[in-house]
């Protein structure tokens, strides 16, 4: 398999626009931008820098159209805010970075992978980004040919690690665990008729395969379960399983658009927040701008960041990001996370003195931490995941979280959690990955 290390991409092989002239127009030029340029190259402020030192440049991997753009736009924004501050503080070992931005149009398996090999080609030294974990796993081999890192900012289901890959977000025992134990406890209403709803593909259904084993250790068996294509639509259907059910709360792992006709089922089922409440892992502020309040508002959602996070740190972030992309925008944990993980890139660049990705990894592994408008990130250097908080907020009329319940400190990742993959460790210190039995996932993973 070839390797090719990065290097600067050919001039003039990519169109450019500064981001500021763009955003000048309102943030819709600046999509719009985004979606006409393949890939569109952000250049940021770079004051102070050395004229005339090339740029490096950055590949992110964001659909701007499709399901997923609900999701996946913010967390590019907030990626081009880390450009633009690394930038102005003097860039990368004395060279600018630029952001390549091309749009995989929330097409996970086809589409994903083959922008990230135009990235690669075009030099992009690293790469950031995907949504879906069917849209990592598609990139991991392009990451692999390229010698290439891909950060990845979303809370996914585990039961993989790769030397390609640094995880930003959290692993099932980091986001749903605590949640299910947040929902056996009094504060959670001793609830134990558990609905498990998600769209299908692999991060559902490997969660809800970690859920269910987790449940019958307790001897509890989920009251039903539902998976239905990203992008479905029509849900009374499975509103009226809920109810027959008798379910008294629903953990939903659906993406994308899905939840705005979820919720609107719900809401017109008749299905009271009080009674069987909704808790979310992939619903954030930025999906909640799209939801109906009277349709969301006592749900729930389990996180590690909320914007409704206290300190001075998460204030000054939310009101920076804001003033760059426009006062009606809102922050979330897919996009701290990809935030903190291009601060993260640029520390391990700086402990390493190169870009090259050997020399990288070898500085993540150190341990590397990062101040986080949530609080401190910190490299798990055994599985490259990171050290993450639970934090667990009910949605409130204005499409924020009133956070009901945190964990006392971050929680170290398990990828793979031994109730569900006995026998399965991951230690890159010690050799990488230890195999245990092949364990079945039900659906096409």
């Amino acid at each position: 398999m070839p390797r090719h290390e990065p290097h600067a991409p050919v001039s003039g092989a990519t169109p450019r626009l500064t981001r500021r002239r763009a955003l000048s127009a309102g943030s819709a030029a600046t999509l719009a931008a985004a979606r006409l340029l393949a890939p569109a190259v952000f250049t940021g402020c770079s004051a102070g820098l050395p004229s005339g030192r090339r740029p490096l440049p950055l590949g992110l991997l964001h659909s701007q159209t499709g399901t997923l753009a609900i999701s996946e736009t913010s967390v590019r924004d907030a990626e081009i805010l880390a450009v633009e501050e690394i930038n102005a503080a003097g860039g990368v070992l004395g060279r600018p970075l630029e952001v390549m931005c091309p749009d995989p149009k929330s097409r996970s398996a086809d589409l994903f992978p083959k922008r990230a090999r135009q990235l690669c080609e075009r030099g992009a030294v690293a790469l950031f980004g995907c949504w879906t974990s069917t849209s990592r796993k598609a990139v991991i081999p392009v990451c692999a040919e390229f010698k290439r890192l891909l950060f990845y900012p979303l809370q996914y289901e585990g039961n993989e690690s790769s030397e390609h890959v640094v995880y930003g977000g959290s692993v099932p025992n980091q986001q749903i665990l605590p949640a299910v134990d947040w929902l056996f406890s009094s504060a959670g209403g001793r609830r134990r008729k558990i609905f498990l709803l998600g769209s299908d593909y692999v991060f559902p259904r490997t969660a809800n395969l970690i859920v269910k084993k987790y449940l019958r250790a307790r001897d509890i068996e989920p009251v039903g379960e539902a998976y239905l294509p990203l992008g479905h639509t029509q849900f009374r259907g499975v509103v009226e399983m809920i109810d027959a059910s008798r379910a008294d709360c629903v953990l939903s792992t659906i993406n994308g658009d899905s939840n705005i006709a979820f919720f609107e089922a719900l809401a017109a089922g008749g299905i009271d927040a009080e009674k069987v409440p909704v808790v979310s892992t992939s619903v954030g502020e930025d999906e909640l701008r799209n939801l109906a309040p009277e349709h969301v508002r006592g749900h729930y959602a389990a996180w590690s960041y909320f914007q409704s996070v206290p300190g001075a740190a998460n204030r000054s972030w939310v009101e920076q990001f804001r003033r760059e992309f426009g006062y009606d925008r809102v922050t979330s944990d897919p996009m701290e996370a990809a935030y903190a993980l291009v601060h993260l890139w640029k520390l391990a660049v700086e402990r390493a003195g190169s870009v090259a990705t050997d020399a990288v990894r070898q500085a993540l592994r150190e341990g590397l931490e990062v101040a986080a408008p949530g609080g401190p990130l910190r490299v798990d250097p055994k599985t490259q995941h990171c050290a993450k908080p639970f934090r667990l907020g009910r949605i409130r009329a204005d499409r924020q979280f009133d956070i009901v319940h945190e964990s006392a400190g971050p929680i170290e990742p398990d990828p793979y959690p031994q109730i569900a993959f006995p026998g399965w460790k991951c230690d890159w210190m010690q050799g990488g990955l230890e195999r245990g039995a092949e364990v079945r996932i039900d659906g096409d993973v």
